[in-house]
């Protein structure tokens, strides 16, 4: 008999809540088979058994908290005859119909991922009737969007309540603490995309094939964040006490939809790096964040942060600052407008920035000439090169 515990959870965890078991009392596991999620304030755990046995008991039920070290359940080694067994279960007899079980009795055992999961909850389709593809019959998020497609489970409900996740919960709080800690002002700027957008088109092609990464916007603006921070250092410090922390490193938070909600993974010495290397970053998170794979040491700490809500169809919006972090920009959707150069009316590419921070931390002039060296840059990509 062994019993498995709550793993150690990442630093800055106090606990986490079981969010499903994929095992039921009396199964018999393999070793590294799922067992149970435990979602954390930031990310999923997945706890894998640590050797063969049966499942003889199952200590925590379902929604409840856990911490490090905490019984989830208990393992007892099994014969080979029960391996076995197990393996070629006999078909219900017709004393046991299948037809009676609840159609959801199941679930928890069915093998899914959080990506999988998410998408089972959003497109309202229970686990029995999904048809795992993955690897012994995991349910993988595109099985879930193929069954919705075919057989979508309508709701005679007006209402249905559901508690937050952890995840929402804690995005909740850190929102209201940073409105009631912070005095967060925010200055908008518009920043014609052209000049981008040209040296884009005219080297994508080349720049794919030599680096095996696409070439997006995003790394333009941080490698023209940088350059901003490199002229007014105030930008990327925080407040510690009566302190000011400037930092001479450039970890750059970079906002990511999940199928869990907002996250902010952290492109580290993002000062360091080349654009090829930023973007490699950014789809390297995109796809853990997609399944789930996200860890803590890839969403702890940042000196600042960027979202790109342009991508959604955002016109203008205030983002809000990341705690302890003292400034983040936000970047909207491109929109031919007419714009005066050089005394006459064009039309142009146009973005428009919002630049929040701290004010308690930042002056008003520091963050106008801030975002303002961001614009320049885009608008004259060529002084990434010259360091100007």
């Amino acid at each position: 008999m062994s019993d498995v515990k709550v793993p150690d959870l990442p630093e800055s965890v106090v606990d986490a809540t079981i969010d499903s078991w994929s095992c039921q009392e009396g199964d018999v596991v393999q070793a590294g088979d799922h067992l149970v999620d435990l979602e954390t304030d930031k990310i999923m755990l997945e706890v894998p058994a640590p050797h063969a046995g049966k499942v003889t008991k199952i200590h925590r039920p379902k929604g409840d908290t856990v911490k490090t070290g905490e019984l989830l359940l208990s393992l007892e080694a099994v014969s080979a005859e029960e391996k076995k067994v197990e393996q070629h279960e006999p078909t219900p007899t017709p004393q046991q119909p299948v037809e009676s079980q609840p159609e959801d009795s199941t679930a928890d055992s069915i093998k899914a991922g959080p990506a999988a999961r998410k998408k089972m909850f959003e497109q309202q389709v229970a686990p029995s009737q999904v048809r795992g593809s993955g690897k012994g019959g995991r349910i993988m998020p595109a099985d879930v969007t193929g069954q919705a497609a075919l057989d979508k489970v309508v709701s005679a409900d007006r209402e249905k309540r559901v508690p937050m996740s952890r995840l929402r919960k804690r995005v909740a709080e850190r929102l209201l603490e940073v409105q009631s800690q912070c005095a967060i002002l925010t200055t908008f700027n518009e920043v014609n995309m052209q000049p981008v957008m040209a040296l884009r088109n005219r080297h994508k092609a080349a720049f794919e094939k030599r680096h095996g990464v696409r070439l997006g916007f995003m790394s333009f603006f941080i490698r023209a964040m940088v350059a901003a921070i490199e002229a007014f250092p105030i930008m990327n410090a925080t407040l510690d006490g009566q302190d000011v922390v400037y930092f001479n490193y450039v970890d750059m938070g970079v906002a990511i939809s999940s199928p869990r909600g907002l996250l902010v993974p952290i492109i580290r010495g993002a000062h360091q790096l080349s654009m090829a290397e930023i973007e490699q970053a950014i789809v390297d998170f995109s796809q853990k964040a997609q399944a789930g794979q996200l860890t803590m040491d890839d969403l702890t700490g940042g000196t600042m942060t960027v979202s790109n809500a342009g991508k959604f169809g955002s016109m203008l919006s205030t983002p809000i600052i990341n705690p302890p972090q003292s400034a983040i920009l936000g970047m909207h959707n491109i929109v031919e407008r007419p714009t005066v150069i050089d005394q006459q009316v064009v039309v142009r590419p146009i973005m428009y920035l919002a630049l929040s921070y701290d004010h308690r931390l930042i002056d008003g002039a520091d963050a106008v000439q801030f975002l303002m060296h961001i614009k320049n840059t885009l608008e004259d990509p060529s002084r990434l090169l010259l360091d100007i």
